[in-house]
């Protein structure tokens, strides 16, 4: 299932995608497409194959067959790390990856660039004033909150474009899910692509573009943020609240 991408540019189109864990066969085929500067999520319940899409983008599963096109160029057998480059991903996993014994700030200045453009410090610091205060503590003393801002300034910090936001919301009190909600707005606001898995639909419901269902790893349907209020009730029983 696609849509029209008006005039949007596609800067990923994933076409009868099947992903595998060993014997494992999680992903049946999702067919969907994201536009430059669009932000899109995938809703669906626990085990519904959601996360395994952000990794079979990127080739972190242990085998996929299919179509993952990025900015024009099919990846399909492509190395993570080639793909990583090629559309400026940003991978923030529900574990969120933070390296422990390193400083907020080691852990932000760590990692290799993929893109050219990646924000400055001072400029992560303004968006997420509390990673200021902590800069000198180590990942583990940070609290969860403090780690999801963290794990979303490293993406940033690399020069990523292409997001992928994993269960950003999971865990976390209403004011940091509101301040991450600020900041997403922002990041669309400033033309960055995203893709968010979440289960929190009033996180998602005015961020999104459009929102994905998925349902025994398949896409079984597609609603734009204009077709949310009348569709509303069918939600909630999708995502079972």
């Amino acid at each position: 299932m696609t849509s029209a991408l008006e005039h949007r540019d596609e800067l990923l189109r994933l076409t009868d995608l099947h992903a595998f864990y060993g014997e494992s066969h999680i992903l049946h085929g999702i067919d969907l497409n994201v536009g430059a500067r669009e932000v899109v999520t995938l809703l669906g319940r626990n085990g519904s194959g959601r996360s395994t899409t952000l990794k079979a983008i990127l080739g972190l599963v242990s085998r996929r067959t299919g179509s993952v096109m990025v900015n024009g160029r099919e990846t399909i057998g492509m190395q993570p790390h080639r793909i990583t480059r090629l559309g400026r991903i940003g991978y923030c996993p529900e574990e969120r990856g933070i390296f422990a014994s390193l400083s907020a700030e080691e852990n932000l200045t760590l990692l290799p660039k993929v893109g050219s453009d990646g924000m400055p410090l001072e400029e992560i610091y303004a968006m997420f004033p509390n990673l200021l205060e902590r800069r000198k503590s180590p990942g583990m003393r940070l609290s969860g909150g403090e780690q999801q801002m963290l794990a979303m300034a490293r993406i940033l910090r690399v020069g990523a474009r292409l997001l992928l936001l994993d269960e950003i919301t999971e865990g976390l009190a209403p004011v940091i899910v509101r301040t991450l909600g600020t900041v997403v707005r922002g990041l669309a606001e400033r033309g960055l692509t995203m893709i968010l898995v979440e289960q929190n639909f009033r996180f998602v419901t005015q961020l999104a573009d459009r929102h994905y269902l998925i349902e025994h790893g398949r896409i079984v349907d597609m609603i734009t943020k204009n077709e949310v209020a009348t569709r509303i009730e069918a939600l909630h029983r999708f995502l079972g609240v």
